[in-house]
């Protein structure tokens, strides 16, 4: 593919109509929170626009973020795994959104669609696409958990019946906090990469996982967040947000990525939750439901493939 036929533009207007429709729907769930709009411009190329949404009585914060950047040339660790990228002008566009709920019972969850173009005269474009979705629950439910897998795999099963499991597993890797020795939540699709097929099926399938995002997400909003939960279940919330913050800030490419291009700080960091808190040593009473988290649903699981009652 030649650069002047990477259809840019069509694939900006996409992601700017997914943040839309997504804050459209979320808003929906809301009694008059709305969320507040901010565009902004990098020094260095392209800008984007932010959307924030905070303390309303379903989100205590939901942020849903466009951006589109380019630049001359990728910093020194961005191409240490891909060198053909070193000196070539790039752009970079995505809309990426973490949730984060008030009440206990219902997961917070996040969401990535991305799409990267490296350009060098003379020469056909690098092109691929990233992203993904996962869900991170505080007190489970398990028909919860299989739904979210369930769209999880009808997003993919148009493209191959390898893609749901090989997207699972890599979901299940990459959202792991290696010094915890435990997974982030229950994971979902995870991908980098993309240009297995060509250009576009790659769009086709971006377009599926993001169109499955909502249906698989505001039902189990919709059947939790009513539910009644005590301060002590609120507590555990606040302190298993903590591992959300750890991975962002220590292993998130995205996060590790903009910081280091020059991205802008605040909208980079928009995913972080509200209230957090950590606890020394903490550890579940056993038989509890804290401890049914850690021990049933914190370890890889072939949900939809193992027999249920």
């Amino acid at each position: 593919m030649s650069s002047q036929n990477v259809p840019v533009e069509q694939i900006k207007q996409f992601l700017k109509d997914l943040q839309n429709r997504i804050t459209d729907r979320l808003e929906a769930l809301e009694d008059g929170a709305h969320f507040q709009r901010e565009s902004w411009e990098r020094s260095e190329g392209g800008g984007g626009e932010s959307r924030v949404l905070s303390e309303g009585a379903v989100f205590e914060q939901a942020g849903v973020g466009f951006s589109h950047v380019m630049g001359a040339s990728l910093p020194p660790t961005a191409t240490q795994r891909r060198p053909e990228l070193s000196g070539r002008r790039w752009e970079a566009m995505g809309v990426s959104l973490v949730i984060h709920p008030r009440n206990p019972m219902v997961p917070t969850s996040h969401a990535n669609v991305r799409f990267f173009v490296a350009h060098k005269d003379g020469e056909d474009p690098v092109w691929w696409f990233g992203g993904g979705f996962d869900l991170t629950p505080y007190y489970p439910f398990h028909e919860d958990v299989l739904h979210w897998h369930r769209s999880a795999k009808e997003a993919c099963d148009p493209f191959g019946e390898d893609v749901y499991p090989r997207f699972k597993q890599w979901c299940d890797e990459y959202f792991y906090l290696k010094h915890r020795n435990e997974p982030r939540g229950v994971g979902g699709l995870f991908f980098d990469d993309l240009n297995q097929w060509d250009f576009d099926t790659c769009f086709a399938f971006i377009r599926s996982v993001a169109d499955h995002y909502l249906p698989g997400y505001l039902p189990i909003v919709e059947r939790r967040k009513n539910l009644p939960y005590t301060e002590q279940q609120r507590q555990f919330q606040l302190y298993r947000r903590g591992r959300y913050v750890e991975f962002n800030l220590i292993y998130d490419r995205g996060t590790i990525f903009g910081l280091q291009s020059g991205g802008r700080t605040e909208s980079i960091l928009m995913s972080m939750p509200p209230l957090v808190r950590w606890q020394y040593n903490w550890q579940p009473e056993p038989g509890s439901p804290e401890a049914a988290l850690y021990e049933d649903y914190l370890r890889p699981r072939d949900w939809l493939g193992e027999k249920q009652d």
